[in-house]
């Protein structure tokens, strides 16, 4: 059996979980999160701990215990304390601000880029070069952070774009460097 699986998640005060017909309700202070269970898979509520089984051992059964597991840790993660993903905005002229809830950015095209963040997502801007993106969801945080990243990744040669923050990117050398 899975080793993540098998760990018991720890309601913290505050959140609770409701379990009816395969589908698993978790609320707290930010909100609520709902996700349908696979048929072979079990979830119990033991007091404030929630617990995963499942009866079947062959390889798909197994990761698919583990993945339900991590998934219903993070549903309770995310309605008690919250995801937030930041990203840094690097080169010259480079900006991003907030206008009403749609975020704004001008990335050297012709025209700025306005992007409508889904229900569940607020985007911040403290400064001109940072853009933090926060939620609940985690998953729907990450893929929000990935699409702003999209729209002007990295350059391997100048490092200019959009990147996560702590992102390393490694520099390719010029075309003057390759004929020295």
């Amino acid at each position: 059996m899975s080793r993540i699986g098998k760990m018991p998640i720890e309601l913290p005060k505050g959140v609770s979980a409701e379990i009816k017909d395969k589908r698993v309700k978790i609320s707290g202070p930010k909100g609520s999160l709902e996700l349908e269970i696979h048929p072979d898979i079990e979830v119990k509520l033991e007091g404030d701990v929630l617990r995963v089984y499942s009866s079947l051992d062959d390889r798909f059964h197994k990761a698919l215990y583990g993945t339900t597991r991590a998934i219903l840790a993070n549903m309770v993660e995310g309605v008690s304390k919250g995801f937030e993903v930041e990203l840094e905005i690097v080169g010259v002229g480079y900006r991003a601000r907030v206008e009403g809830k749609k975020l704004v950015l001008s990335l050297g095209y012709s025209h700025p880029i306005e992007y409508e963040p889904p229900k569940g997502i607020t985007i911040e801007v403290p400064d001109q070069q940072r853009i933090i993106v926060k939620g609940i969801d985690k998953q729907l945080v990450g893929q929000v952070a990935a699409v702003i990243r999209s729209f002007r990744e990295p350059d391997s040669y100048k490092g200019k774009g959009i990147r996560y923050k702590g992102e390393e990117v490694r520099l390719k050398p010029g075309k003057a460097a390759k004929t020295a």
